[in-house]
């Protein structure tokens, strides 16, 4: 079921983008990561990832690392903000951690969500949770507006 509803993200995807073969692929990154697109909703403009846990996101304490969490968040962001926005990048990201990540969790859940507009800027928030609900972080994005080629 994940991989029909992440085809669908990335065809809502190549029709905004309009590319010339009408498709486009994830970004590497994407597969690096295992990630499963579990829901994404048009009308909500809300996007939720599901990540594995690796013993490589690991940082001595045997948490995982928080870049590895801010990738997850990001990689989870930045596809909603190509269906939901104008093309955009991110400006700034801001993670509040709130528990650590530990291996046997399995996965985490990253849902985004689009907020709106404000001063010309794209914003977004996301919270990372366990499959059980339990908050582990939360997330805002502010994007700019790429302008359009002249």
């Amino acid at each position: 079921m994940t991989v029909e509803v992440r085809d669908e993200l990335f065809r809502k995807i190549a029709q905004i983008q309009q590319t010339k073969t009408g498709t486009i692929d994830s970004p590497p990154v994407f597969e690096l990561m295992d990630v499963d697109v579990i829901s994404f909703d048009a009308e909500l403009k809300v996007l939720v990832n599901k990540f594995p846990v690796k013993q490589e996101y690991m940082n001595p304490y045997k948490i995982m690392q928080g870049g590895m969490i801010a990738a997850a968040i990001d990689n989870t962001i930045g596809p909603l903000s190509m269906v939901v926005a104008k093309a955009n990048i991110t400006r700034h990201l801001e993670i509040k951690y709130s528990k650590p990540v530990e291996l046997g969790l399995g996965s985490i859940l990253v849902t985004a969500r689009y907020v709106g507009e404000e001063n010309g800027f794209l914003l977004f928030d996301a919270k990372v949770t366990t499959e059980d609900g339990i908050k582990l972080a939360q997330a805002k994005s502010r994007h700019w507006p790429i302008p359009e080629k002249v």
